[in-house]
C-alpha cells in the first residue's frame, strides 16, 4: 500500500525528515519533533525553516528516570530510523538488480492524512520485460522473444529457463497433474564440447521428447509416456543473425492427443559465444497452439538492443527489411 501524505524519514538525509504528498518526496524537509509529543504523521508541510528542537533532557536536569526513558527511546527511533531508510537504499532483489523503491513506513505511516480517505492499495506492477511489452527477454544468452497473443511469461514453472507458456492450463490426460499446451525453453549448452548446431540439435531432440511428454520431473507420466516419434522437419535456419540448425519431431503419447517438439542451436552473439539451445513444446490437437507459431518465434528472436537483425527459416544471415 502507497503511504499516506506525512513526514517521514529523508531517505537521502537520515537526520531530517521529508514530506512525502502521497505519491511522490516534495522538497519540504525539517528536523525531527522531539520523541514523545506525538506521531508527525499527517501533519501539513512547514514552508520555510523550521526551529531544530532543543536537546531532549537526560539525567540530573530534574526529570529524573522519565528523562532516562525519553534519551533511549530518541536513541532507539534513530536506530530504527538508521534501519528502515538503509533497507530503502540498498534493498536488492535475489537476482541483484535494483527493486521499485517506495517511501519508508514508520509505526504510524498507516494514519490517513486529516480530512482525506485512506488510500488505495498501489496495483502490483507488471513484470518488467525490454521496452516492448510484447517482447520476452533472455538477459543470460542476450536475446529477445516476441510474445504472441495467448503466450504470457511463465508463472508457476517449475524450470528456470522457461521463457513463456500459452496462457492457462490443463489437467493432464493420464495422472492428473497440470499441464500447459505450450512452452518455449532458452538454454546455453555448457555441458557439451561440440559446437556444430546441427550435431546439437540432433542430439538434444530425443531429449526435448522425453523432457516433454514422457516422464516429468518427478518421475510421472502425465500422458501416459512416448509410444513414437517421426521427424516431420529439420534443416538450417537464421535466427538472430547468427547461421543455426533445427529438428522437428511429431510426438504420439499414450494418452492425449501428443504434441510437437523441436530442439533449435545456434551461437550466441554474447560473451563466449557458447551455442543457445531453444526448445518448443505445443501440443497436437485443436486445443495445441499453430505449429507455424515456432517459425513466427523463430523468425521475430532479436540481439537484445537490435531490433533489425532478425532471421527464420529459410532466411539468410544479417539485417532483415
Amino acid at each position: 500500500m502507497t503511504p499516506p501524505p506525512g513526514w517521514y524519514r529523508d531517505p537521502s538525509a537520515p537526520h531530517l525528515e521529508r514530506w512525502w504528498d502521497g505519491t511522490a518526496w516534495t522538497e519540504h524537509r525539517r528536523a525531527p519533533e522531539p520523541v514523545g509529543f506525538g506521531p508527525a504523521v499527517g501533519r501539513a508541510p512547514v514552508p520555510g525553516p523550521v526551529p531544530v528542537p532543543g536537546p531532549v533532557p537526560g539525567p540530573g536536569t530534574g526529570t529524573g528516570g522519565r528523562g532516562k526513558a525519553v534519551a533511549l527511546t530518541a536513541a532507539a527511533a534513530v536506530l530504527v530510523a538508521a534501519i528502515v531508510t538503509g533497507v530503502f537504499v540498498l534493498g536488492e532483489d535475489d537476482d541483484g538488480s535494483p527493486r521499485t523503491q517506495t517511501p519508508p513506513v514508520t509505526a504510524t505511516a498507516t494514519d490517513p492524512a486529516p480530512g482525506s480517505d485512506p488510500p488505495s492499495p498501489s496495483p502490483t506492477a507488471s513484470e518488467p520485460s525490454a521496452d516492448d511489452p510484447a517482447l520476452v527477454e533472455d538477459q543470460l544468452n542476450g536475446i529477445t522473444f516476441p510474445l504472441p497473443d495467448g503466450w504470457v511469461r511463465p508463472k508457476y514453472v517449475a524450470e528456470d529457463d522457461v521463457m513463456m507458456t500459452t496462457d492457462g492450463t490443463y489437467d493432464c490426460p493420464a495422472d492428473g497433474s497440470v499441464c500447459r499446451h505450450g512452452l518455449v525453453v532458452s538454454r546455453t549448452v555448457t555441458a557439451n564440447a561440440e559446437s556444430s548446431p546441427k550435431v546439437l540439435a540432433e542430439q538434444d531432440i530425443e531429449d526435448a521428447a522425453d523432457d516433454a511428454y514422457d516422464r516429468d520431473l518427478i518421475g510421472n507420466k502425465p500422458f501416459g509416456g512416448v509410444e513414437s516419434h517421426e521427424e516431420v522437419a529439420s534443416g538450417p535456419v537464421a535466427v538472430a543473425g547468427r547461421a543455426g540448425y533445427y529438428v522437428r519431431w511429431r510426438v504420439t503419447t499414450a494418452e492425449g492427443p501428443g504434441g510437437y517438439v523441436q530442439s533449435m542451436v545456434f551461437p550466441s552473439t554474447v560473451g563466449t559465444e557458447s551455442p543457445i539451445l531453444v526448445r518448443y513444446v505445443f501440443d497436437a490437437g485443436e486445443d495445441g497452439p499453430p505449429l507455424a507459431g515456432m517459425d513466427k518465434i523463430t523468425k521475430g528472436i532479436r540481439p537484445i538492443g537490435d531490433a533489425d537483425t532478425g532471421g527464420g527459416v529459410g532466411s539468410g544471415i544479417g539485417p532483415t527489411d
